[in-house]
């Protein structure tokens, strides 16, 4: 569907652009058509380029719906794990009619999203083995089993169907290697692990054992079974990996009666009672009238070390509780550690986190519990560019008891409460946060907002009815000029580009986009070494609207070719592009293809991706990219 001109629904987006375009001119290349598709509906009459500034070399491939994946003329995209292999050296074949939870806790998860490459040895710049890292954000029960319908799922799937569920949830770790330009997957890799919703974990900063965490199983409020909802994640200097719970609200049913004390923050992070699965009616941790703090003990970045199979992953609760899309870590330059984090829901908003500690890079150990001190900030963003760092600290300004907050736990508990009450700016669903390497700027994906009304926009979200999204660049004080201060209070921020249909209007890109480089919702980024910045997109179930599959898209950041995408690889049919990771020397791209064949149910799949087997539905996998003559990724 077509958004209204803004001209005639938002009178500050032309103003808001016109700012922005004029006053520092960060958005170099955005001329002529970029503008005026912003400032005035052209309609048909905008003409997409014949030739294309970027430094990408490699040929666009189109638009489209399609049951396979379609990569770039001159790769190979190889399916590299799936739904189902092997992960531990005991793990069962995977075998459709005979699925079990034992053996799904031993073999790959469901819905893989968030990649980290870590390299063997640790330590080390290898890019031709290391170790695999992957989110398993969420199971889709009418694809894995046959006879259920999304309508009545959770009422009809059985325990043992609960249980398999719940093995397939969570996070694999996975030893591969390249030999002979190839990719493999070692089964049974020494390093190899699977964490799923029943792996025990600790629980460390601020909110360890406060009453709110304290449960029948657990009166110590400091130990967990398991991790949910998990999307993107984050890597640290010293080699762990940050996995993120994100919608952890749709695991929580039961009857709410009872009116907990808890009843207000449950309200916040959207938890009513109405499951969207059906584990609370097995397992009384997920009922609310009987655990209603349970809720409280998810939401969190989860730290754990990929070199240590046996060590217990950490909830680091000192970043906050929110639906966490990821965690990206940079080092500042005064030692600090920086994690940029946003809330991936409507209306929520961007976070960062800084250590109090400094990072010690000659001594592993020392930064083992640097993520339990430091400040946690939500983000404000002012009109002509301006950015604020507000801190979620307790005591100071409306985070005190008459506002509800009786201690710095209970500051991150309720994260969202107490950014709204300092008034961050509500965001279009702020997902994945990435820092360029080469220039210390950081980028903000937005990936849609079609509930944001016409009373609602503001200077960072200027679009009501805001279906395709928007990227928008932070600048942290030295950005592009030395050394960048990631911890300042203070930024500048712009757009880079806001994404749809130019044809349509209200979008902006650089000049020379094509008809097939126009991209829709952002969500997940990633960096090459020469700094450019790559794009996977994510609509939910709305690709048929624009007739267009997710996918990964290319793109400079300075230069004639900002701003101005190429579409580099495709997704089959339903399903979301998550993920992007590059090895260290970008010539392997890996990434997650999540719900292959969503909306669409086991005996009749809008695709069987990747085996195309009569017998076997879609399994979500990782896919590794590569150059046929052994290059780098992009040219």
């Amino acid at each position: 569907m077509r958004d209204t001109p803004a001209a005639s629904t938002s009178p500050s987006l032309n103003q808001l652009i016109e700012e922005r375009l004029s006053r520092r001119g960060l958005l170099q290349g955005a001329v002529a058509t970029a503008a005026l598709g912003l400032l005035g509906d052209l309609g048909p009459r905008i003409l997409f380029a014949a030739t294309n500034p970027s430094t990408l070399t490699f040929e666009e491939i189109a638009h489209g719906l399609g049951p396979g994946h379609v990569v770039a003329p001159g790769y190979a995209a190889d399916v590299l794990l799936r739904w189902g292999d092997k992960v531990l050296a005991d793990a069962p074949a995977f075998d459709i009619a005979r699925q079990s939870a034992e053996a799904q806790a031993r073999q790959f998860g469901y819905n893989c999203d968030f990649i980290a490459f870590m390299p063997l040895p640790a330590g080390s710049r290898s890019s031709d083995h290391g170790l695999l890292c992957v989110n398993h954000e969420y199971t889709t029960a009418e694809l894995m089993f046959p006879g259920l319908a999304r309508e009545t799922r959770v009422e009809a799937l059985t325990r043992e169907q609960v249980d398999i569920e719940m093995a397939a949830h969570g996070h694999s770790v996975v030893e591969v290697r390249k030999e002979g330009g190839k990719w493999r997957a070692v089964p049974g890799g020494t390093h190899n692990r699977r964490i799923t919703a029943r792996t025990g974990m600790r629980v460390a900063g601020p909110a360890a054992g406060h009453p709110r965490l304290k449960t029948n199983a657990d009166p110590t409020g400091t130990r967990v079974l398991g991790t949910i909802g998990n999307c993107a994640g984050g890597v640290t200097p010293w080699g762990t990996v940050l996995t993120c719970e994100e919608n952890f609200h749709n695991y929580f049913g039961g009857d709410l009666s009872n009116a907990s004390e808890e009843a207000r923050a449950r309200e916040v992070y959207g938890i009513r009672g109405r499951a969207r699965y059906a584990w609370s009616r097995f397992y009384e941790r997920f009922d609310l009238a009987k655990e209603p703090n349970e809720p409280n003990r998810f939401g969190w970045v989860v730290e754990y070390d990929p070199y240590d199979p046996e060590a217990v992953p950490v909830k680091r609760t000192a970043l906050g509780r929110t639906r966490h899309e990821g965690a990206t870590t940079v080092l500042n330059p005064d030692g600090r550690l920086v994690a940029y984090m946003g809330d991936d829901d409507r209306d929520e908003h961007v976070y960062k986190f800084v250590t109090r500690g400094k990072v010690d890079l000659g001594n592993r150990a020392a930064n083992r519990d640097l993520l339990d001190e430091g400040t946690l900030y939500a983000a404000r963003f002012e009109a002509e560019g301006r950015l604020r760092w507000l801190p979620l600290l307790f005591g100071q300004g409306p985070l005190t008891s008459e506002n509800g907050f009786a201690s710095q736990a209970d500051v991150v508990i309720e994260a969202r409460r107490a950014a709204r009450l300092l008034g961050a700016t509500p965001m279009d669903r702020p997902e994945d946060i990435e820092t360029s390497p080469l220039t210390g700027r950081v980028y903000c994906a937005l990936t849609n907002n079609a509930e944001r009304t016409p009373d609602e926009v503001n200077p960072a979200n200027p679009r009501f009815n805001n279906k395709t999204g928007h990227i928008l660049e932070i600048i942290p004080p030295g950005a592009g000029r030395g050394e960048v201060d990631h911890a300042a209070t203070e930024a500048e921020w712009d757009f880079f580009l806001i994404a749809g249909n130019p044809v349509l209007g209200n979008t902006l890109y650089g000049s020379g986009v094509s008809e097939n480089g126009w991209l829709a919702c952002p969500d997940n980024l990633a960096f090459d070494h020469q700094g450019r910045i790559w794009i996977a997109t994510d609509q939910g179930g709305s690709q048929d609207d624009l007739k267009i599959g997710d996918g990964l898209y290319g793109a400079d950041l300075q230069g004639d070719g900002r701003a101005v995408p190429r579409f580099f690889f495709r997704t089959p049919v339903g399903a979301e592009l998550c993920g992007p990771c590059l090895t260290p020397d970008d010539k392997t791209f890996f990434v997650a293809v999540q719900h292959p064949g969503e909306g669409s149910v086991y005996a009749a799949p809008s695709t069987r991706w990747p085996d195309f087997d009569p017998k076997m539905p879609p399994r979500p996998s990782v896919v590794a990219i590569t150059k046929k003559d052994g290059g780098v990724i992009g040219g």
